[in-house]
C-alpha cells in the first residue's frame, strides 16, 4: 500500500501542469509497484510453515530467482526508462525560465516527438504538454514565434500555442496549411 500511494502523486504530476521533479522521482510504476507485489507474494509465502527440509530448499528456490528478476528489472526500468532523448531545448528570448523542450519519447526506429513548455526550475518547475507527434503526421518544427507564443508546425497544419504569464497554456490556434 506505500508503494501504491508513493507512486499517486508521481502519476499525478505526469499530467499536464506536474511538478517536474515529483514526476521524476515518483513516476515509477514498474519499479514501485512490481517491489510491492514481489514483498506481498514474500510474506505471504514466509507466513506457511515449511517443516520439511525440501519444502523449504523448493521455496528458496522459486523465490531466490523472482527476487533477483524482479531487482534487476527494476534496476533497468529505472536507469534505461528515462523520458526519451533530448531533440531541443529553446529557451523563450523574453523569459529565460520559459523553455521549449522537444523530445523524442520512441524507443525504436521512427521518432516520436511530444512537445512541451518547462516554467520555472527546481522542485517549483512545471510542464505543460503541446502534443505528440509521429512521422505520420509530417511533425517538421516547434519554435517560439514571438512574445509568449509557441507554433508547432506540421506537414498539414500549425498550431500557436498561447503562453500566460503563469506559464500555462491557452489555445491552440490552429491553421490548415
Amino acid at each position: 500500500m506505500v508503494a501504491f500511494l508513493a507512486y499517486l502523486p508521481g502519476y499525478q504530476a505526469s499530467r499536464s501542469g506536474g511538478l517536474v521533479e515529483v514526476e521524476r522521482w515518483l513516476n515509477h510504476p514498474v519499479l514501485l509497484l512490481g517491489t510491492a507485489a514481489v514483498m506481498l507474494m514474500v510474506s505471504m509465502l514466509v507466513r506457511f510453515e515449511f517443516r520439511e527440509r525440501w519444502a523449504q530448499l523448493g521455496c528458496a528456490a522459486v523465490l531466490s530467482p523472482l527476487i533477483v528478476v524482479t531487482v534487476v528489472i527494476g534496476a533497468v526500468t529505472y536507469f534505461l526508462g528515462g523520458d526519451g532523448r533530448l531533440v531541443e531545448r529553446k529557451p523563450d528570448p523574453s523569459r529565460p525560465e520559459h523553455v521549449l523542450i522537444i523530445t523524442d519519447v520512441a524507443f525504436s526506429i521512427d521518432p516520436i516527438y511530444r512537445v512541451e513548455l518547462l516554467t520555472g526550475s527546481g522542485w517549483t518547475a512545471r510542464h505543460w504538454d503541446l502534443g505528440t507527434w509521429d512521422e505520420g503526421d509530417g511533425f517538421r518544427r516547434a519554435e517560439w514565434s514571438g512574445p509568449d507564443r509557441i507554433t508547432v508546425t506540421t506537414e498539414h497544419e500549425a498550431r500557436v500555442y498561447s503562453v500566460n504569464g503563469d506559464g500555462r497554456l491557452s489555445g491552440p490556434e490552429v491553421t490548415p496549411r
